[in-house]
């Protein structure tokens, strides 16, 4: 009678069945997805839940042989010794992974990949629990053989978001067609702060810029269901604050006020969570002394009690270990495990900030059952509600077929176009005639692939990317003869061309000059232990990278010869346009100054070169607007549009202003705005306001306007900015065609957090603006709200 006893509470615990028994609850698709998370849980070991919300590195977790992808033996050891439930860049491929084109993975091999991982977890493990793979995911998967867009700061430069949403699925469909089911992105932190590194990932300076971005990643990235095999669970980064560190040092410090952290800073992480994100990613940094992987108010009251999220919240690569030994306010390990559990973070990024410690927390007593049995549920409740129990793996044909298709690789041309922004176009230079008998392309971002295509991006081949120069080239007939000089490096001051490059300049009818930054790394640059790059020159060579996840900068400058490339190119009087291929803003007042026409293509991913070319000659007409200040010097910081009363006034050296403010940009066409109009709602509901106004292409050319509708609150409790962002549209139209466009404003577009930290509404005076930019504005009204 004990053995059958014993037979029997074995089979209890292990999950497995005797013939003619049903299968656990867990297993059976038919019962509802919180009995088979509750059922599972009861069977788990305290080493199998921790494990379950513990996240691998995952690059090392297969071997390439040939056509095949086996479980590597690292894979067999973790999942035996750790019994994780997670994994993250499996299919990262870049020099921090050391994966390449021969030892990285084709979509096919990864197909191939993570089935193989997923067959041995479900095969090997005593409860045969599938694993969650997250890939980053920002501007395309990065993984080998997926289509790159441009760069997050790049995308809102479209302002379009139902492009970016489309865009958004078809990076999640790649993704998934490949065994991921969770792709990082979007990046929500405000960029208020160009001196940091990761800028480039950005949509921008703005709230509501923002949040509507972040709408779009989300709905293109979850779709409708997780079943549909097409779809990935969108990861908000980084939460919170992150992109305003003290001197722009990456993962610094952060200084904000309560009211501006719920005013600014959280509200686009609010939308997306509203929009059903199901993940949010916290960030390195601490804001008022308390670090974000350990601050209960972030993580409980106000994204789950005040915002109503119910997905996992994932700690940053590291951060919980960072506890310990970056900001130090644990004393070890268990005690920063305990510390980030407790306060709300349900998976550890790394695999050794929960793990042994967590455990060791949960024996002491340090962490409760409950908490870490939420914690598991979450993560959990993913895997469930993406059928993965039922069906864990891919056709790796399909993938083959879908990633990067011809589709892909045209809507990859269609954001870079749409992201172009004109800055400058002095007695129409541009667009340019393809007639030309001689063009002169010059600068260090013109033929090279990588820094076209910003962070976060895997190894390319030899063909999949159109650079400035391959763009031109192909726009051109045979009978223009186009010259190719480099000039110079982003970085390196060792050597130069300008000697050539002027010499070229002179020969030629125009010379296009494409300079600006990098984030392209390199097998040379050495790398932290969370990715981030180290600024460390070779001894062979300075590396081009100035831009990107550790590389922040004290100066906004053009760095190495640069500069004078340009100047010597000027002096040729060849008429000279520049195309500026970067990631954050830079010091462009001479430049302004100087050349005529000026094209900000930040990093356009891999149809940068044929969307450039689109621009540069006419085909396409730039509509772009800029989601972030440039500003004139480092000396003016911060200098985003929306600041708070009272406006600042100008420097002795320089103006207040910023050199081209949010939202500015130039087109090929002119548009007019009139009759603005403002009437509010009679029985007081929603819609309170509906703002509405008549814009007309007075050209003789089609071409696209971005309206923006700013408010500003004339009289408020607490001080306000001086004007906000509330609605925009990008809109096509034809010569001489004109539009209505209408804008709707509710309650919580006018309101305010008052003194009580309470947001309310208050009667008083609002000013209305439309126009073309935060400064070009060409329609005024009033707004009187009362009681």
């Amino acid at each position: 009678m004990k053995k059958v006893l014993l037979f029997a509470l074995v089979v209890l615990s292990t999950g497995f069945c005797v013939k003619g028994q049903k299968k656990p609850l867990y297993k059976d698709p038919a019962v509802p997805v919180e009995s088979r998370i509750h059922d599972l849980i009861r069977r788990m070991t305290l080493e199998e839940k921790v494990g379950q919300i513990s996240v691998l590195l995952g690059w090392e977790m297969y071997d390439k042989q040939g056509e095949k992808v086996v479980a590597s033996v690292q894979f067999k050891q973790a999942l035996k010794e750790q019994q994780t439930g997670m994994l993250w860049a499996t299919l990262r491929a870049d020099p921090w992974t050391k994966k390449t084109l021969k030892t990285g993975l084709n979509p096919v091999l990864a197909a191939k990949a993570t089935n193989a991982i997923q067959k041995y977890a479900v095969e090997n493990t005593r409860l045969g629990i599938p694993l969650l793979l997250a890939e980053e995911c920002p501007h395309g998967h990065m993984a080998i053989g997926t289509t790159v867009f441009p760069t997050s700061i790049g995308q809102s430069s479209t302002w379009n978001p139902a492009l970016i949403e489309r865009m958004a699925s078809v990076i999640a469909s790649e993704a998934r067609s490949q065994g991921a089911h969770i792709g990082y992105g979007p990046v929500l932190d405000l960029a208020r702060e160009p001196r940091w590194s990761r800028v480039e990932e950005t949509y921008g300076e703005d709230p509501v810029l923002n949040g509507a971005m972040g709408i779009a990643m989300v709905k293109g990235f979850q779709g409708e269901s997780l079943k549909s095999g097409k779809n990935v669970v969108s990861t908000l980064k980084h939460f919170a604050a992150y992109g305003v560190p003290e001197g722009g040092h990456n993962g610094g410090s952060i200084s904000v006020g309560l009211r501006e952290l719920h005013q600014s800073y959280l509200p686009p992480f609010k939308e997306a969570v509203k929009a059903g994100a199901l993940s949010v990613m916290t960030a390195y940094n601490s804001i008022d002394g308390i670090p974000c992987s350990s601050n209960p108010v972030l993580l409980k009251d106000i994204l789950r009690t005040d915002w109503g999220f119910n997905g996992f919240v994932v700690s940053d690569l590291g951060s919980i270990s960072g506890l310990m030994s970056n900001h130090q306010v644990a004393a070890n390990a268990t005690d920063a495990a305990a510390l980030a559990v407790n306060a709300g973070v349900d998976a550890d990024l790394s695999g050794y900030g929960y793990g042994k410690a967590l455990i060791d927390a949960v024996k002491a007593g340090k962490v409760s059952s409950a908490v870490l049995d939420t914690a598991v549920a979450r993560v959990l409740r993913i895997k469930f509600s993406m059928g993965l129990f039922e069906n864990p793996y891919v056709d790796p044909v399909k993938a083959g077929k879908e990633v990067r298709n011809k589709d892909n690789i045209q809507l990859a041309r269609r954001v870079a176009q749409e992201s172009l922004i004109l800055l400058k176009n002095d007695n129409d230079v541009l667009p340019l005639k393809k007639t030309l008998k001689s063009i002169a392309v010059i600068g260090p971002n013109a033929d090279n692939v990588y820094n076209q295509l910003g962070d976060y991006t895997a190894p390319q081949a030899e063909d999949a990317v159109v650079t400035v120069l391959d763009g031109i080239r192909m726009k051109v007939g045979s009978s223009t003869h186009v010259d190719y000089v480099k000039g110079c490096a982003i970085r390196d001051t060792s050597a130069d061309e300008i000697e050539r490059a002027v010499d070229a300049a002179k020969k030629a009818d125009v010379a296009v000059m494409v300079l600006g930054g990098s984030s392209a790394r390199d097998f040379k640059t050495e790398y932290q232990s969370t990715g981030a790059a180290t600024a460390k020159a070779s001894e062979v060579a300075v590396s081009d990278m100035e831009s990107g996840e550790g590389f922040d900068r004290a100066t906004l400058d053009l760095m190495g010869k640069q500069l004078e490339l340009l100047k010597e190119v000027i002096k040729t009087r060849t008429p000279v346009v520049v195309v500026l291929i970067k990631g954050r803003p830079l010091n462009l007042n001479w430049i302004s100054e100087h050349v005529p026409a000026i094209v900000d293509a930040w990093y356009p991913g891999q149809e940068g070169g044929n969307a450039i070319a689109d621009v540069l000659f006419g085909d396409y007409n730039p509509a772009g607007r800029l989601p972030v200040s440039v500003p004139r010097s480092v000396g003016q910081l911060p200098v985003y549009y929306n600041q708070k009363k009272p406006v600042p006034h100008d420097y002795v050296e320089i103006k207040s202003s910023p050199l081209y403010c949010f939202g500015y940009g130039l087109s090929y066409a002119k548009f007019e705005y009139s009759d603005l109009s403002i009437t509010k709602a009679d029985d007081g509901k929603d819609p309170l306001i509906t703002v509405q106004f008549k814009i007309k292409n007075t050209s003789a050319i089609p071409g696209d306007e971005v309206v923006q509708l700013y408010v500003r609150d004339n009289v408020s409790s607490t001080v306000s900015p001086v004007k906000q962002l509330k609605k925009f549209e990008r809109i096509h139209l034809r010569p001489a065609e004109q539009k209505t466009v209408k804008f709707q404003l509710n309650d919580s577009d006018l309101m305010l957090l008052n003194a009580d930290m309470k947001w309310v509404l208050e009667p008083g005076s609002f000013t209305v603006m439309a126009g073309a930019s935060s400064e070009d504005i060409r329609l005024n009204g009033k707004l009187t709200v009362e009681n």
